[in-house]
């Protein structure tokens, strides 16, 4: 099946999919009789998407760049860290626990502690973001270091391969399939931190963001409006996934005409 047909039948499987859940969710909806309230119908959301479409755009616009901003940190920042702990086992022994901590504290924990330290900010919101996308970074990235094949490996010792060449042109590039599903998994990550930190934000100030919105729709019973941004949060993970997918095929091409080039000599 050549690329543009398979592109076709994918989009014509979506569709299906989103047809069937449309028929599904307005026969919950006849069936046990609810109230808009309760659970609006498809026209009672769109409705609202476009009575409220200059307040979706600002916080979809708000939530995707501090998600956006808040992944490359994680990535940036987690790929260094990972560096270093697969430089040494002793470093990573010792400091990987702390690592975990980032997974295993609830967010609503941090949250309140980095608003009295940072203020109810944009920065605030972004290093949220990094917090709860930094493990997933961190794990498939040390694991893609320490991955090196041995035969590899030894064949830079035997050329008398230092160990920053050998990180640069042998383990770096080893490790790129792993950076990429750590991305992949926290770009999602990166949506749910970033409307979780502005439900604390907008507590504090008129933020522009999802969830704040979120949060101030629900005081008021708007169900039509919070399902609308429900969908447009859906729409930023999307095109962030979309958009780490689409740079880590660019860096894996790069990565096996890197391992090609290792192999023939």
């Amino acid at each position: 099946m050549n690329r543009p047909k398979q592109l076709a039948t994918n989009v014509l499987w979506v569709i299906s999919v989103a047809a069937v859940g449309i028929v599904i969710w307005c026969c919950v909806i006849k069936f046990f009789g609810l109230s808009k309230i309760l659970l609006p119908n498809p026209v009672q959301v769109a409705t609202a998407a476009i009575e409220h479409r200059s307040e979706l755009w600002q916080g979809t616009i708000a939530t995707g760049l501090a998600a956006a901003i808040g992944l490359t940190f994680a990535v940036a920042i987690g790929f260094l860290i990972a560096v270093v702990f697969s430089l040494s086992r002793k470093i990573r022994m010792a400091f990987f626990p702390y690592v975990v901590f980032l997974q295993t504290v609830p967010i609503v924990a941090i949250a309140p502690l980095l608003i009295i330290w940072s203020g109810y900010r944009f920065r605030t919101v972004v290093m949220i973001t990094v917090i709860i996308c930094l493990f997933p970074i961190i794990n498939n990235v040390t694991a893609g270091l320490l991955a090196v094949d041995r035969e590899l490996s030894d064949l830079f010792r035997l050329y008398g391969a230092g160990r920053s060449k050998k990180l640069l042109r042998l383990q770096i590039p080893t490790a790129v399939p792993h950076l990429m599903v750590g991305a992949k998994t926290s770009s999602g990550l990166a949506v749910i931190g970033a409307i979780v930190a502005e439900f604390f934000i907008g507590n504090g100030q008129n933020a522009s963001g999802l969830g704040a919105l979120m949060q101030d729709w629900q005081a008021y019973y708007k169900t039509d409006a919070l399902i609308a941004a429900l969908f447009a949060s859906m729409l930023v993970g999307l095109i962030l996934f979309g958009g780490v997918r689409l740079i880590g095929a660019t860096l894996l091409r790069r990565w096996m005409w890197v391992s090609g080039a290792i192999e023939k000599t």
